[in-house]
């Protein structure tokens, strides 16, 4: 057997996530009603609620799990946040690939250590922390992004969570089709990642670079891209027929004997589909179902707005990519923790805003 090049003692990241707490460490604060406050510590900073504050020098040192107390008496858990923590509070320009279906696409593309992982549509970096986790330190995650400003984002959201850049990685700014034939060749490539608004447009480029039996995965938002793009990849040939789905979760309320589902719960976000690339030559089955009446209407043009797309505003993005690099810049605890604060926080004040439903313990 061909030897393997040894792996670094310490994989990128690890030291961040482990020992006590240091400047420049993020931490997830919980309330005793469960709702959450993320702040980056630094030496003299304090926080401040309208029920008390106190100063991030009585957290540095201290290991995760312990407990603070405001100058009121409130006490607030600290911990480092989980990636799926980090993913739902970070900053960002462009909406981010949950972590329910995140975890869909590691699992059902089985993204592995070591795996040649192309991604394209990056938007503010929320898969692609997921993707680098999987592959490793050995591992390749090129990931293609059309516009600069949403890369600019996810370059400070990738670093500010490793602690820098990741050895892995590779970020592309330009249209799929023009930039994966520069960066793999073809065949080299074991998995396909798709977050874009019409995924079918880049077929012809996916087959040439895809290993065979490679894995395509694309993530869409509305039923009429997933049609169209089932259709476009069975008229292809050199795919597998396309399996399609979507996750849905809901939690749970626990209190003593009330235990019961939440009210709230983390519906449609987005459809996956898979599919996996036929070895050349060879022809995919042909499907022995048959359509129903009217299944396959006369093709036509379809706009944006009908394909689910929904416009960023400009002046937001602006303001994410200021603020997110300004937060990447003066990681380590440079700068005054209110500061840092601020930068790391999109919309409003320092509590986590999310759309995944209430917060912890909220539910009464």
């Amino acid at each position: 057997m061909t030897p393997q090049p040894d792996a670094p003692e310490t994989p990128t990241g690890a030291a961040q996530r482990r020992g006590p707490f240091r400047p420049g460490d993020r931490v997830q604060l919980t309330d005793p009603r469960g709702r959450l406050h993320t702040i980056t510590l630094a030496a003299g900073a304090a926080f401040h609620t309208h029920r008390g504050f106190f100063s991030h020098d009585d957290i540095l040192g201290m290991p995760e799990g312990s407990v603070v107390t405001t100058t009121s008496g409130v006490e607030y858990l600290a911990l480092r946040p989980l990636l799926s923590d980090y993913t739902l509070s970070m900053p960002r320009g462009a909406a981010v690939v949950y972590p329910k279906d995140a975890g869909q696409i590691v699992a059902m593309a089985d993204i592995y250590p070591g795996a040649r992982v192309v991604e394209a549509g990056v938007g503010s970096g929320a898969l692609t922390l997921s993707l680098l986790r999987a592959v490793g330190d050995g591992g390749s995650v090129r990931s293609i992004e059309r516009r600069e400003d949403f890369a600019d984002i996810a370059r400070a959201n990738v670093e500010l969570l490793f602690g820098g850049p990741h050895p892995a990685w590779d970020l592309s700014v330009g249209d799929l089709s023009d930039v994966l034939p520069t960066v793999a060749e073809p065949g080299t490539v074991d998995r396909v990642v798709l977050d874009m608004l019409a995924p079918w447009e880049n077929l012809e480029a996916v087959a040439t670079a895809l290993a065979p039996g490679g894995v395509l995965v694309c993530y869409v938002a509305t039923t009429t891209q997933l049609s169209r793009l089932a259709e476009d990849l069975r008229e292809d040939g050199r795919y597998t027929e396309p399996e399609a789905w979507e996750t849905m979760v809901r939690g749970w309320h626990l209190e003593g004997l009330a235990v019961r589902p939440q009210h709230r719960m983390v519906g449609h976000t987005g459809f996956l589909l898979t599919a996996r690339r036929m070895a050349d030559g060879v022809q995919a089955p042909v499907r022995r179902r048959r359509p129903s009446k009217g299944a396959y209407p006369v093709d036509a043009e379809w706009s944006p707005e009908e394909l689910g797309e929904r416009p960023v505003s400009d002046k937001k993005v602006r303001r994410v990519r200021r603020d997110v690099t300004q937060a990447l810049d003066g990681q380590g605890g440079q700068d005054a923790g209110h500061e840092v604060d601020a930068a790391l926080q999109v919309d409003g004040p320092s509590t986590d805003t999310r759309a995944d439903g209430p917060p912890v313990g909220d539910d009464m």
